[in-house]
């Protein structure tokens, strides 16, 4: 295995202890440990996560790869944030997928993304928007044909390095890298789900105040993410290689779901008095007048199954709670899902239109690193 600890150069002066620390502690335990420092203001790039991991890897190609001239297509790269923690079988199910691939060098791996690191520290509402996440990215690994690439995920090198690494200007990198190796091959790029997780940190900052600003900011810049619908069709009219139907289908779900981001709570939220207010008079003496607040009642009684269901779910997803927590502490997690129509309104809808907003009237957004803090 070869490690490589991409630092922020900017930031050598917090970190370089660390860095000095980690390279004595386990500089012989692996193949090769690395140690890089992304330059602060090169021209063309955004200081962030994409600029950092592409200099990273250019580095690691120049120093370790090329010089020991390991073949490109038997090397697969792994991009994780600071705070991942990896499972014990990870890269042996990587491995595996890998070796068992059709076509492994036009093939990303997504595991499933738990942010538990931290989960009993952080507030109920960061919880619940913890969870929330690992379940919507969970219900992705099932449509894997309409799979994208998200937070931590792995891929060949030979496939980073035919699409020049990953571009150094753009927030949603992680994404960006599918869609540059999706117009390379002309379509012929999928996305494998692994099915087994890696793990993260909830937002938990300081106080409750900034960590209910950090999970709106963090939520905006995964929002932000709506900024690849113009790449894309901008390459799907460039490349005429790529099949009609891979172009509707992907394309579709990537402009739908931006769209449903943004307002699908906030219309929830107003589907049932909203038609009386603005329907006058007329209105309120028809039939569907009088049956559309019990309709609406049903439907979202009936829905309140699914935050039973996400509850139970959660519950067992709980690492060991840390010694001294009283078991109180369980059910005041459970009933934290009760906050669901609050966070989807205030911590998923608005960040979206924020974010969309943004790119609508010009006013780019730069990569924001997420706080986080575990006691």
């Amino acid at each position: 295995m070869i490690v490589v600890l991409g630092c922020e150069e900017r930031a050598k002066k917090e970190i370089k202890k660390t860095a000095i620390n980690i390279e004595k502690e386990f500089g012989d335990k692996f193949f090769k440990l690395l140690v890089t420092w992304h330059p602060q203001n090169l021209d063309g790039e955004i200081a962030g996560h994409g600029s950092n991991d592409a200099w990273a890897t250019k580095k690691t190609k120049e120093l370790i790869i090329d010089f020991l001239k390991i073949p490109y297509e038997n090397i697969i790269v792994s991009f994780f944030d600071a705070d991942t923690y990896i499972y014990p079988g990870y890269f042996s199910c990587l491995a595996w997928h890998y070796l068992t691939a059709q076509e492994p060098t036009r093939t990303s791996y997504q595991p499933v993304p738990l942010y538990l690191n931290n989960i009993w520290d952080a507030p109920p509402f960061s919880r619940v928007f913890a969870f929330s996440s690992t379940f919507w990215h969970t219900m992705n690994q099932e449509r894997p044909e309409k799979l994208i690439t998200f937070s931590s995920h792995s891929m060949s090198f030979k496939a980073l390095v035919d699409v020049g690494f990953k571009q150094t200007n753009v927030v949603s990198d992680d994404s960006r890298i599918f869609w540059q190796c999706f117009l390379q091959y002309d379509g012929d790029y999928k996305v494998i789900p692994l099915y087994y997780p890696v793990s993260m940190d909830a937002n938990s900052a300081e106080n409750l105040f900034k960590t209910a600003l950090s999970v709106y900011k963090q939520q905006r810049r995964w929002a932000y993410g709506v900024a690849e619908i113009p790449y894309f069709l901008f390459g799907f009219l460039k490349n005429k290689k790529i099949p009609v139907k891979k172009k509707i289908s992907l394309g579709f779900e990537l402009i739908e779901g931006h769209i449903s981001w943004a307002v699908a709570s906030i219309l929830i939220f107003c589907l049932g008095w909203l038609p009386l207010l603005f329907g006058g008079a007329e209105f309120s003496q028809t039939i569907l007048s009088y049956n559309l607040p019990r309709i609406t009642s049903r439907i979202l009684t009936i829905s309140m199954s699914g935050l039973v269901i996400s509850a139970y779910v959660s519950l067992l997803l709980l690492p060991p709670k840390p010694k001294g927590d009283r078991r109180f502490n369980y059910l005041i997690f459970a009933f934290s899902w009760i906050l669901i129509p609050i966070i989807t309104v205030f911590f998923t809808a608005l960040p979206a239109i924020d974010a969309q907003t943004r790119l609508m009237l010009g006013r780019y957004m730069g990569f924001w690193p997420t706080e986080k803090s575990r006691k």
